[in-house]
C-alpha cells in the first residue's frame, strides 16, 4: 500500500534521481505500445477543433454552433463512467479495442450528417465512442508502472498524444479546405488502426469478464460506489473542482479560440498552426520539464500551472496579432507542461488497484462535464463580449 505522503502528492523518494531519459527508457513494452497506438490515433483528431467551423459553414446561426460540441461533451461524460466501468470489468485492452472500433463508426456516420438534430446526435455517439478508451489507457498505465515513474510515464503518454496533435490540426486545416468529410474518414481510419493494435500487442494483465448483461447491470452501483470513494479522499474533492475549471478553460480551443482567430482576420490554416504549436512544444519540452516537478510538491505543479493556463488563454482576448496569439499560446502550454502529468500521476496514486479504471473515470468527468459545458457558455460570452 502506497504511503498517505505518497497519497497526499508528496514528491517520489524512490527512482527520483534517475534521469528522466533513463526512466523513460525503463518502461515496459505495453506500455509503448499504449503510446504508439495513442499516436496514431492522435494524428487522425482533427475534427474537434474544428467541428465549430465545420457547423459554421453549413450555415448554423452562431448561437447555436456550440450545441454540437455540447453534445460531443455529453458523449464524453457518459462514456468517463461507463469507460472506467468497462476498464475494470472487460479489461483494459478490450476497453481500448472496443472504444476506437466503434469511434471510426460513429466518424463515418458523421460524414452524412446534414440535419442539425442529425449532426448533434452523432456528435454525442461520436463523444461517447472516442472517449471510452480514456480511463482504460490510464488504468492500464498504471498497472504497468511503478509509483515513483508514473510521472515521466504519464508525462510520456501526453508526449504521444501531442506528437499527433501537432501533426494533426495542420492535416486537419488542409483537409477542411478541400472537404470537412476528410477530417470524419482520416479519423476513422486511424482509430482502426489503433484498435487493432491493441488486439494484437497490448496485454490483459488482469482477467476481464465477457461482456454481458451483469456488467451492464453493475455499472451504476459499482461506479456510484467508485465516485463515494474517490471523493472521500482528503484533497481530492478540491482537485477535482480545480481540475474541472481549468477544463472550462481547457476546452475553449475548440470552441472559442477558433472563432477569436477568424475575427482577428486569420483563417483556418493560421488557427491550425496556433494548435500544433502547443503540440510542438510539448514534444520538445515537457518531458525534461516532468523530470524535475516529479521531485516537487504535486498540489503547488498542479496550481501553478493552472494559473498559467489561465492566463495565456485569457490574454488571446487582448493580444490580435499573429506574435500575441502564438506567444500565448506558449504561455498556456507551460502551465498545461507543468500542471498536467503531475495532476494525471496524483490521481493514479489515490486510486486502489481494483478501481484503477474506475478513479481514472472520475477524473475524466471533471473534463467531459467541462466540454459539455465549456462550448455554449463560451460560445455565448464570445457573442456578449469577444475580450471576456
Amino acid at each position: 500500500m502506497e504511503s498517505p505522503e505518497r497519497r497526499e502528492g508528496a514528491a517520489d523518494s524512490v527512482g527520483v534521481d534517475e534521469s528522466w531519459l533513463a526512466t523513460l527508457r525503463s518502461l515496459p513494452r505495453a506500455a509503448w505500445v499504449v503510446f504508439v497506438g495513442t499516436f496514431i490515433n492522435r494524428i487522425g483528431t482533427f475534427v474537434i477543433p474544428f467541428l465549430t467551423l465545420h457547423v459554421t459553414k453549413l450555415g448554423v446561426p452562431e448561437n447555436l454552433v456550440g450545441l454540437p460540441l455540447a453534445g460531443y461533451g455529453v458523449g464524453a461524460l457518459i462514456s468517463s463512467v461507463v469507460g472506467g466501468h468497462l476498464a475494470d470489468s472487460i479489461g483494459r485492452r478490450n476497453s481500448i479495442a472496443l472504444s476506437m472500433f466503434l469511434a471510426a463508426v460513429s466518424m463515418v456516420s458523421m460524414v452524412f450528417a446534414t440535419g442539425f438534430i442529425a449532426l448533434i446526435a452523432l456528435d454525442a455517439l461520436t463523444g461517447f465512442t472516442s472517449e471510452l478508451y480514456r480511463p482504460a489507457s490510464s488504468a492500464l498505465l498504471t498497472d504497468l508502472v511503478s509509483p515513483e515513474r508514473r510521472v515521466i510515464a504519464f508525462s510520456a503518454y501526453r508526449w504521444f498524444i501531442n506528437a499527433g496533435w501537432a501533426v494533426g490540426p495542420i492535416l486537419g486545416g488542409v483537409l477542411a479546405a478541400h472537404s470537412y468529410k476528410w477530417l470524419f474518414i482520416g479519423d476513422a481510419i486511424t482509430s482502426v488502426a489503433y484498435g487493432v493494435l491493441a488486439l494484437v500487442a497490448l496485454p490483459q494483465l488482469r482477467s476481464g469478464s465477457r461482456p454481458g448483461l451483469s456488467i451492464v447491470l453493475r455499472a451504476g452501483p459499482e461506479t456510484a460506489r467508485s465516485i463515494k470513494m474517490a471523493f472521500a479522499q482528503p484533497n481530492f474533492p478540491r482537485f477535482w473542482f480545480a481540475n474541472f475549471l481549468i477544463a472550462l478553460v481547457f476546452m475553449q480551443m475548440a470552441a472559442t479560440v477558433g472563432l477569436e482567430v477568424m475575427r482577428a482576420g486569420f483563417d483556418e490554416t493560421f488557427f491550425g498552426m496556433v494548435l500544433a504549436l502547443n503540440g510542438v512544444l510539448i514534444v520538445i519540452f515537457e518531458l525534461p520539464i516532468s523530470g524535475v516537478t516529479r521531485k516537487l510538491s504535486a498540489p503547488r505543479m498542479i496550481a501553478w500551472g493552472y494559473l498559467m493556463m489561465g492566463f495565456g488563454f485569457g490574454a488571446m482576448g487582448w493580444w490580435h496579432t499573429a506574435v500575441g496569439f502564438l506567444v500565448c499560446m506558449v504561455i498556456f502550454t507551460i502551465g498545461e507542461m507543468v500542471a498536467m502529468p503531475v495532476a494525471m500521476a496524483y490521481v493514479a496514486g489515490l486510486a486502489p488497484e481494483t478501481e484503477r479504471g474506475r478513479f481514472m473515470g472520475v477524473y475524466g468527468l471533471s473534463f467531459a462535464l467541462a466540454f459539455t459545458l465549456a462550448p455554449s457558455l463560451g460560445v455565448m460570452m464570445h457573442r456578449l463580449n469577444p475580450q471576456i
